[in-house]
């Protein structure tokens, strides 16, 4: 069997090394930029994302370049905790919750693939285009050189992203990705730890927010590298919102956050010592019916581009990753794996779009901020403790995640005897 992937992000990397290890070894990824780098800035991977790259035997590697989360905290914009939860081996996960740098992710990915299926991958030709011709899924790729050329496969893999060539191919009145109104703006600085030094945490509601968690440990300066989103509603239209990754003037982003200086931790500090602040729109699209046609199939963004609500985005790409390559390996055949693997994974990832877009778990804070204004001396004053932990659970359930399920799961690792592609 052949498989074609589209993108060398994370999505797409981690599937390359999931069909590898479900001894399916002919594959090409072919990616759009000409250079592979660590950019970007932080992301969450939760355990049942960490639990499939460890099956991938990316365990030390993993632990090596993250931060492992010990607890997610809420607040509302005074700085009054709403909400605490343990995250990974504190929570009686089986696989730790990890920080860690996307770009450094990235790497790790790449060099994984590198070295298990060496020159697989194709730097400087996106994918532009598919169709189904007799030989099977015929693939056209824009070449370094901006010529046209073609390669075929038994299967086609979109992992190209939000603005996938392969899904605008197959809903091509779809439009631009759908903004929400919010502006985010990212960036990491060195700084004093806060809390424990291991601890995610959250604060404000739904009209303006931050989010900062580690990327480092203390060095011996007394300084982490720490990850932050800052976010806030924008009034009326943005001329910006195809503009991605763009640098702004970090004292902008201060004086929106003037008055968040918290007891354990200064926020208008914290974004004034980064090395750049990047302006994101808050996007995604909406679910659509069918993700595969003929032998092609979308994956991460290209499937479910959603909110980055509850730390998923790159969870659920790892999880579409070994899902589909666990049943193009066991499954009766190809047509047969890629219909599971949409039967699967869409209603799910539908659902979390859907579930962030209602702010998923961090509708606590906004429950916070609805029913108590002006800030509160105990949470429980203003929500019991059971309503609280109630939607916690529910979104672990809806993502996969609740540590008894996920613990009791079984794998989706395939036994290379039960391969016979």
């Amino acid at each position: 069997m052949k498989v074609i992937i589209a993108g060398a992000g994370i999505g797409g990397l981690a599937t390359a090394l999931s069909l590898h290890a479900a001894g399916i070894t002919e594959v090409t990824i072919y990616e759009s930029v000409t250079e592979l780098r660590p950019l970007g800035v932080g992301i969450n991977l939760l355990p049942h994302a960490v639990r499939e790259l460890t099956e991938l035997g990316l365990g030390d590697e993993l632990a090596r370049l993250g931060v492992p989360t010990s607890t997610l905290k809420y607040f509302n914009c005074f700085g009054h905790e709403i909400w605490s939860e343990p995250r990974g081996i504190s929570a009686g996960y089986a696989w730790p919750q990890y920080s860690v740098h996307r770009g450094e992710l990235q790497m790790l990915l790449r060099d994984a693939v590198e070295t298990r299926l060496p020159g697989s991958i194709v730097l400087g030709s996106p994918v532009i285009s598919t169709e189904l011709r007799d030989e099977g899924q015929t693939v056209h790729i824009r070449g370094r050189d901006g010529a046209e050329h073609t390669d075929v496969a038994d299967v086609v893999i979109a992992a190209d992203g939000i603005h996938s060539a392969i899904r605008k191919q197959r809903y091509p009145a779809e439009g631009a990705p759908v903004w929400n109104g919010l502006m985010l703006w990212r960036g990491t600085a060195r700084v004093k730890p806060f809390l424990d030094g291991r601890s995610m945490f959250m604060a404000g509601d739904g009209r303006q927010k931050f989010v900062a968690y580690p990327l480092s440990e203390a060095g011996d300066d007394g300084l982490a590298r720490i990850n932050f989103i800052a976010e806030k509603r924008i009034d009326g239209d943005h001329d910006g919102l195809n503009n991605w990754n763009l640098a702004v003037d970090k004292q902008r982003i201060v004086d929106l956050f003037r008055e968040w200086q918290f007891e354990w931790i200064d926020i208008p500090t914290l974004i004034g010592a980064a090395d750049e602040v990047l302006e994101y729109p808050m996007v995604d699209r909406y679910p659509v019916d069918r993700w595969t046609f003929d032998r092609q199939t979308l994956l991460g963004d290209a499937a479910h581009a959603m909110y980055p609500i509850g730390s998923n985005g790159a969870s659920q790409a790892i999880i579409d990753a070994r899902t589909i390559a666990n049943h193009l390996a066991t499954a009766e055949s190809i047509d047969a794996a890629l219909l599971s693997y949409e039967q699967l994974r869409l209603p799910l990832t539908a659902g979390l779009t859907l579930s962030n877009r209602s702010l998923g778990p961090e509708r606590v804070m906004q429950l916070a901020y609805e029913r108590a204004p002006d800030g509160f001396a105990n949470i429980h004053d203003v929500a019991s403790a059971e309503e609280l932990a109630a939607i916690a659970d529910q979104y672990k359930r809806a993502a996969g995640f609740n540590p008894q399920l996920l613990n009791e799961r079984p794998t989706l690792s395939v036994a290379r005897e039960e391969n016979h592609r």
